[in-house]
């Protein structure tokens, strides 16, 4: 049985932060996933979680100055003090709030050589693997098109896919956002089944607006039904950008076996 949970970035953003989970909880929401909880202390974010009975499923790990248009530290040459201090950030709050997955961006390295943007990369993530080691954190790396960041160092799933053949440890998986993933390269099916051993958590919005994954060029009651034959047992965030209310939207949840 699959389970869907919301983004609370994303979605119910004509509500306060702290007032999105009640919200979800009334949509029918038992998971949640924060891109960057940190404007909250642990302590508001956990009363909000048990009050409504959720399960906070996915945060990222401090991106960099994001305003000023870093998308994570990564792979970024001479950032690893950085990368490690935002890093130890992530996995206070995952530590406090009882999350289990932390997503870590790799950033914007158009600017460098990207051999060496490689070997930054490695470096990092095995010191975050280091630091979690022989806990039950996973450390997700996400693939994301180059329309929505341009110069993302981290961009295929069969990047990731050889990012993972190098590290091998049974910690670090993919991130699978099926909007990024068809917009950079497609064949979402056959990706889907190749890369699922190596999945760690899926990601669903309409392609190609963003918005909720009921129009546009994938159909994906099939992909639902793909990953359930495939006895997936972990969460698929919402992570789209609603065409209005949230609640207004969420139709296609409700018309899906799963909801």
């Amino acid at each position: 049985m699959l389970r869907f949970d919301a983004n609370l970035t994303w979605l119910f953003q004509e509500k306060p932060f702290l007032d999105r989970f009640a919200a979800a909880a009334n949509a029918g929401f038992t998971g949640i996933e924060i891109l960057f909880p940190y404007d909250h202390p642990p302590s508001e974010i956990r009363a909000a979680l048990q009050s409504n009975g959720q399960e906070l499923v996915l945060i990222n790990a401090p991106p960099g100055d994001f305003a000023a248009g870093e998308r994570g530290l990564a792979a970024i040459p001479g950032r690893e003090r950085n990368f490690r201090q935002t890093f130890a950030k992530a996995l206070e709050y995952a530590e406090s709030l009882d999350c289990k997955r932390i997503h870590i961006m790799s950033g914007i390295t158009s600017d460098w050589d990207q051999k060496e943007a490689d070997r930054t990369f490695l470096t990092n993530l095995e010191y975050a693997l280091h630091k979690t080691e022989n806990s039950e954190f996973t450390i997700l790396i996400e693939p994301i098109n180059v329309r929505d960041f341009p110069g993302y160092y981290l961009t295929s799933v069969e990047q990731a896919d050889r990012i993972l053949q190098e590290l091998s440890h049974p910690a670090l998986k993919i991130q699978f956002d099926w909007y990024h993933a068809q917009i950079t390269g497609g064949d979402l099916v056959r990706r889907t089944e190749k890369f699922f051993s190596k999945i760690g958590h899926f990601q669903v919005a309409g392609v190609p607006d963003r918005a909720e994954p009921d129009s546009g060029e994938v159909y994906f009651p099939f992909l639902f039904h793909l990953v359930d034959s495939l006895h997936y047992d972990g969460w698929i965030g919402c992570e789209y950008r609603p065409k209005g209310r949230t609640e207004d939207g969420l139709g296609w949840l409700a018309k899906t076996s799963y909801a």
